[in-house]
C-alpha cells in the first residue's frame, strides 16, 4: 500500500469516528429537549393525579437543584476522565429516573424519580457541547454548535403540542416510558460514537467542593423557591438561608483556589469574558421567564384567550429561539466574531421586552405574536455564542467546567427569576385589587371566595371561576352584576401585577445589554485553550 492510500484511508477512518461523534452528540441532545418539551406542562397534572398538590414545589426545587449540580460537577468530571464516561453515566440516571417516573404510585416517589431523572438530562446540553469543542477547532466547532440548535428547535416545534396530546389520550406515564427506549437508543449511540479517552493516572477529586457547591446552590435556590410562598420574604427562613448561601460561596471560593482539581475553577470564575457573558445571560433569564411563563398568564387572564390560541401565539417564540442558533453559529465561525451578535441580540431583547411591557387587555394577538417572535429572534443566538465564549475564553483543560459553569448559571437564573417575578406580580396586584375590588361582595359570596381572589392566577382557572361565577348567579341579577364588576376589577389588577413583570424582564434586560456591550473580545482562531486537539483515532482525553 502506497504512503499516499494510507494518508487517504487514515483520513477517511477519522471522517467516520467524526461524523460517528456529532451524530451521538446530535441524537443525545434530541432525547435531552424532546424530553424537557414534552414534560414541560404535565408537573400539575402529574401532582392532581398522585395527590400531591401540597408537594408541587419540592416537584420543582429538587430538579433544578440536581440539575444545577450536576452541571458544573460533571462538567469537571469530564474534563478529568473523557466525555464518553460521563455522557454514559449521564444517560444510565436519565433511563433509570424515567423507568422510576413512570412507574411512581405516589408523588413523593415522583419526586425522586424526576431528582435522578434530572441527575442524567441535567449535564447532557453542557455535554454535548463539551463533545463539539474536543472534535473541532475553534471555527469549526462555532458551526458544529449552531447546527446543534436544530435538535433543539425541532423539539420546541412538535414538543409540547405532542406532550399535551399524548397526556391528554393515553396519560403522563407514557411519557416516561418513551423516554426509556430514547435514553437508550443515546446510550448506544454514545458508547458507538463518542470516543475514549486515554488512561489517566488516578486523580484526586473534590468532594469537599462539592459538598460546599451543594450546600451553596440548595440554600439559594431553596430560599428562592420558598419565599412569598411557603414563608414571607423577609422571615427568618428565607434570610437565614440566603446569608447561609452567601456565606458557603465565599467559603467556596476560598477552598477551591487551595485544592488541585477543585470543582469550581477559580480560572473560570474569575476570567471577565467569561464572567460578563454568565451574568449578562443570568440576568436576560428574567425577561425569558416573563415571555415563557406569564405572558400567557396574560393572554387567558387578561385577553380572553383560549389554552389553544395562547399555544400558537407563544410557539414561533421558541420555534425562532431554537433554530436561530444554527446561523449564529455559521456566522461566528465565518467571521470568527461574536461581540457583534451579543450586542445586536441584547438590544432586539430589550426593545421586545418593553414592546410587551406596553400590553394591555385590547392589544391585538397578532402583536403578541410579533413581539415574542422578535424576542425569539434577539434570544435565539445567545446560548450559542455564550457556549462558544466559555470555550474560548479558558484554557482547554477548563472547557468542559466552562461550559458547565455557563448552564450552572442558567439553572441558577431559572430557579431565581419566577420567584423575583411572582413577588412583584403579587405586590402590584394586591396593590391594584384592594382599590379595583367593589365594596359589598360579602352579601354574594363566601369569605373563602373573597380570600381567593388574592390569588392573581385566579382568572385563569377555568373551575375556579365557573364556581365563583354560579355562587355570585345564585344572588340574582344584582350578583350577576357584581359577578362582572369583580371579573373586571380581576383583570384590571392581573394587568397591573403582569406589567410590573414584563417592566422587571426590560429593566434587567436592559442590565444584560449594558453589560453585554463591556465583554472583552477574544479572537476566536487563537483561543487560550492552545493547539487544537488531535484526530479522534488517536484516542485523546476528551
Amino acid at each position: 500500500m502506497s504512503q499516499a492510500q494510507a494518508v487517504a484511508e487514515q483520513d477517511a477512518a477519522t471522517k467516520k469516528k467524526v461524523a460517528l461523534g456529532l451524530t451521538a452528540v446530535f441524537v443525545v441532545y434530541f432525547v435531552s429537549t424532546i424530553s424537557a418539551q414534552t414534560l414541560g406542562n404535565v408537573g400539575p397534572r402529574i401532582a392532581g393525579d398522585l395527590n400531591g398538590m401540597a408537594l408541587y414545589g419540592w416537584s420543582l426545587a429538587l430538579p433544578g437543584l440536581a440539575s444545577a449540580i450536576v452541571t458544573l460537577i460533571f462538567g469537571k468530571l469530564s474534563d478529568m476522565y473523557g466525555r464518553r464516561i460521563v455522557l454514559i453515566a449521564s444517560l444510565v440516571f436519565f433511563i433509570l429516573g424515567s423507568f422510576l417516573a413512570a412507574v411512581a404510585s405516589t408523588f413523593p416517589i415522583m419526586i425522586a424519580a424526576r431528582t435522578v431523572m434530572a441527575l442524567g438530562v441535567g449535564a447532557l446540553a453542557s455535554l454535548c457541547f463539551s463533545v463539539i469543542g474536543d472534535l473541532f477547532p475553534p471555527a469549526e466547532r462555532a458551526k458544529w454548535s449552531g447546527l446543534l440548535n436544530i435538535p433543539a428547535g425541532i423539539a420546541a416545534l412538535v414538543g409540547p403540542t405532542l406532550g399535551g396530546f399524548i397526556t391528554e389520550t393515553a396519560g403522563w406515564r407514557l411519557l416516561f416510558w418513551i423516554s426509556v427506549p430514547l435514553g437508550i437508543i443515546g446510550l448506544v449511540m454514545v458508547i458507538m460514537g463518542v470516543p475514549k479517552s486515554e488512561k489517566r493516572m488516578k486523580q484526586k477529586i473534590d468532594f469537599a467542593g462539592m459538598a460546599i457547591l451543594i450546600a451553596a446552590s440548595a440554600s439559594l435556590i431553596f430560599a428562592f423557591s420558598w419565599a412569598g410562598t411557603t414563608y414571607p420574604w423577609g422571615s427568618v427562613q428565607i434570610i437565614g438561608l440566603i446569608a447561609f448561601s452567601i456565606i458557603m460561596w465565599v467559603v467556596g471560593f476560598w477552598y477551591e483556589g487551595k485544592v488541585d482539581e477543585p470543582i469550581i475553577e477559580p480560572a473560570v470564575l474569575t476570567n471577565r469574558t467569561f464572567l460578563t457573558a454568565a451574568v449578562a445571560g443570568t440576568l436576560s433569564l428574567f425577561g425569558m421567564m416573563a415571555i415563557m411563563a406569564y405572558y400567557p398568564i396574560f393572554l387567558q387572564g387578561v385577553q380572553g384567550a383560549t389554552l389553544t390560541q395562547s399555544g400558537q401565539i407563544i410557539t414561533p417564540f421558541g420555534v425562532i429561539m431554537g433554530f436561530m442558533g444554527v446561523p449564529a453559529g455559521i456566522l461566528i465561525g465565518r467571521t470568527k466574531k461574536y461581540k457583534w451578535m451579543f450586542v445586536v441580540g441584547y438590544a432586539i431583547l430589550v426593545v421586545a421586552m418593553f414592546g410587551m411591557w406596553l400590553f394591555k387587555e385590547t392589544t391585538p394577538f397578532w402583536a403578541g405574536v410579533a413581539v415574542t417572535a422578535l424576542a425569539g429572534l434577539g434570544l435565539g443566538s445567545i446560548p450559542t455564542a455564550n457556549t462558544l465564549v466559555a470555550q474560548f475564553a479558558v484554557p482547554r483543560k477548563y472547557l468542559g467546567v466552562a461550559v458547565g459553569a455557563i448552564f450552572f448559571f442558567v439553572m441558577m437564573g431559572m430557579a431565581v427569576a419566577p420567584a423575583v417575578l411572582s413577588a412583584g406580580m403579587s405586590a402590584t396586584y394586591a396593590k391594584e385589587l384592594a382599590v379595583q375590588l367593589p365594596d359589598g361582595l360579602d352579601e354574594y359570596v363566601s369569605d373563602a371566595t373573597l380570600a381567593s381572589f388574592n390569588d392573581p392566577n385566579m382568572l385563569v382557572s377555568a373551575a375556579g371561576m365557573a364556581a365563583v361565577e354560579a355562587e355570585f348567579s345564585a344572588a340574582g341579577d344584582a350578583g350577576v352584576a357584581a359577578f362582572e364588576d369583580t371579573t373586571a376589577a380581576l383583570k384590571t389588577s392581573l394587568a397591573a401585577g403582569l406589567k410590573t413583570v414584563f417592566l422587571i424582564g426590560a429593566i434587567l434586560m436592559v442590565g444584560s445589554f449594558l453589560l453585554i456591550i463591556t465583554i472583552p473580545v477574544i479572537p476566536i482562531d487563537m483561543e487560550a485553550m492552545g493547539p487544537p486537539p488531535p484526530p479522534p483515532d488517536a484516542e485523546v482525553p476528551a
